[in-house]
């Protein structure tokens, strides 16, 4: 039994990649389980290994009291008892005891193993949590293990992985067997299980999948600056670059579009963006827009906002299918970007234009304030006159200013046509 624990231990922390001093620990534990119910309860035991001679021994510690405060014999000893075999020791010290000729039997053995095989899931699931817990964040290649309520359960080697539905590109479909690449989102180990959050439709995906098609990535002469997606159909990639002599966009692009294709397919699709960034964000706005032509960008920095002027036909475009490339731009970028044609931009003019002549004239209406000056705009009145012809009843509504008041502003604008 000894000699083949030894040798268990060592074959164990081969195969599984478990350091022997866990081993170890896993297996006196194990032993003293079972040698303490043999023995008594109250019984404090150790466990001492011999790699060289291939065995163990146990111990049985006990605390050296005087004779006359002997209570317990199975956590105790006699100062004179101990003082035959070691004559140095004193009160309160622990005296090592070898326990001879242990016979563990069947049953015992089997509880062992038991306990063994416990310890070492235990043990595993440590080793896979460090191994994992490095790799969080990073792309790793895995196998479609099953497929339970929507979530695909993903081998990864020493664990399991999961890709929830909310995860997972939308028109993508897998089946058990099939090879899968990943991104690892989340690492936690928990008693009963090791859990792992994995990724194909998050915007760090994409990032991870350009820096292994991109060596000039991983050698930090390119930089991604920022990425946004809406996974399956269409994604956007800021890059920069360190060196003047390299084109961060063209690097990404690969001779003859093969970097980004190789993203592409594996996307099942999407439709990649690659942009330049720009220190100037009125132009990093406008390649972030891109393919679309912008005429003017107008920036708000301080509540993050951008106007965006474009021809007319160019503003479907700027905005995308159901918005989408204005809304990936402005995640993007940080920006919240509104698109207007020029003829939006000539009609809103106009309508200012309209509205200030309003208020020019109802000003000039003697004894009302600016904000009741507005008041009356926004209630549709747009010269002194319309206000002379006011009903009463009608004008008092506005701001609730009353009769009284509105017979006082119908007599001013009389005096002032």
């Amino acid at each position: 039994m000894k000699n083949q624990l030894i040798h268990i231990i060592d074959q164990i922390a081969k195969e599984k990649g478990i350091d022997r001093e866990t081993m170890f620990s896993a297996i006196e534990t194990a032993i003293i389980s079972v040698v303490r119910k043999k023995y008594h309860e109250n019984s404090k035991l150790t466990v001492k290994f011999n790699s060289e001679e291939e065995n163990f021994s146990i111990y049985s510690i006990k605390k050296v009291v005087s004779d006359d405060k002997l209570t317990d014999p199975h956590s105790e000893i006699g100062l004179s008892e101990a003082k035959k075999v070691d004559e140095s020791i004193e009160e309160n010290e622990e005296f090592l005891t070898k326990l001879e000729d242990v016979d563990l039997g069947r049953v015992s053995i089997q509880t062992v193993k038991q306990v063994i095989a416990q310890k070492m899931r235990e043990a595993e699931k440590d080793v896979a949590y460090e191994e994992y817990l490095q790799l969080k964040g990073s792309v790793i290649v895995g196998t479609v293990s099953a497929i339970e309520k929507g979530t695909i359960i993903v081998d990864l080697g020493r664990a399991e992985g999961r890709l929830p539905y909310k995860e997972q590109i939308p028109k993508e479909k897998y089946r058990k067997g099939d090879r899968i690449k990943v991104y690892i989102c989340d690492v936690q180990k928990t008693q009963k299980e090791l859990q792992i959050l994995l990724s194909r439709r998050r915007p760090e995906f994409l990032e991870q999948l350009f820096r292994d098609e991109v060596p000039e990535i991983e050698d930090g002469i390119i930089k991604i600056v920022s990425s946004s997606r809406d996974p399956g159909w269409r994604g956007k990639i800021a890059v920069s670059s360190n060196d003047k002599d390299i084109d961060p966009v063209g690097a990404c692009v690969g001779v003859r579009g093969s970097r980004v294709q190789s993203v592409v397919r594996e996307l099942s699709g999407e439709r990649i963006d690659i942009v330049r960034w720009s220190q100037d964000i009125k132009e990093y706005i406008k390649n972030a827009l891109l393919p679309a032509q912008c005429l003017s960008v107008k920036v708000d920095e301080e509540n993050k906002s951008a106007v965006v002027i474009v021809e007319d036909e160019q503003l479907f475009l700027a905005i995308g299918k159901k918005g989408q490339n204005v809304k990936l731009a402005s995640a993007l970028t940080g920006y919240k970007i509104n698109v207007f044609s020029k003829t939006e931009v000539k009609e809103g003019i106009k309508a200012d234009d309209t509205k200030q002549a309003a208020v020019e004239s109802v000003a000039s209406i003697k004894g009302i304030n600016n904000e009741l000056v507005e008041a009356l705009v926004e209630a549709g009145y747009s010269n002194v006159e319309e206000i002379a012809k006011a009903k009463e009843s009608d004008l008092a509504e506005v701001n609730e200013m009353g009769l009284e008041r509105a017979r006082q502003i119908i007599e001013s604008a009389k005096k002032s046509l």
